[in-house]
């Protein structure tokens, strides 16, 4: 197959039975039309996720993964189940690791007593979960640390630009 041209680079040319590192959406795409087969990355295999899934047991830090393992595993699972080797064992550790890193987040944000707070290697997943939660009770930290100098988000919302009295108000035409 000759090169693919994308905006974001070009890609090949592809031969036949030779391993080409694409981006996943390349990878996926080629696959649904039958012209190559993937390879998981070295993070999916299962030595690695069992690996994985005991340090996140033994830990109360999360273990480096990709960002977002959980996206990719996905796509992996719904467009190349078949390139996987032991397909259904590699889905139940991302679940079992998915499963324990939810449960300390549940437990740090019990114990989110701080104003300021680190952890390192959360997923996407997992910050999309806690975001709005951080959010709020970081304001309420920083409010309560600074009372004078935090702006009171609730008033500034009620602080909207109000259109002088003096000045007129233009008619809408009814229908």
């Amino acid at each position: 197959m000759d090169s693919l041209n994308f905006i974001c680079g070009d890609y090949g040319p592809f031969h036949p039975q030779l391993a080409a590192q694409v981006p996943l959406w390349l990878a996926v795409a080629l696959k649904k039309r039958g012209k190559c087969t993937i390879r998981p990355p070295q993070w999916m295999s299962t030595e690695s996720l069992a690996q994985v899934l005991e340090l996140e047991r033994d830990s109360h830090a999360f273990q480096p993964l990709p960002f977002h393992y959980l996206e990719i595993s996905r796509l992996l699972f719904d467009h190349a189940r078949e390139d996987i080797p032991d397909m259904y064992m590699v889905r139940s550790l991302i679940e079992d690791i998915r499963d324990v890193r939810f449960h300390k987040v549940e437990t740090n944000l019990e114990k989110f007593t701080a104003s300021t707070v680190t952890w390192k290697n959360m997923s996407a997943m997992e910050v999309n979960i806690i975001r709005a939660f951080a959010g709020r009770a970081l304001q309420a930290f920083y409010k309560h640390d600074n009372e004078q100098q935090a702006p009171d988000t609730d008033r500034m919302l009620d602080k909207q630009p109000q259109i002088p009295a003096d000045r007129p108000k233009h008619n809408l035409k009814p229908r």
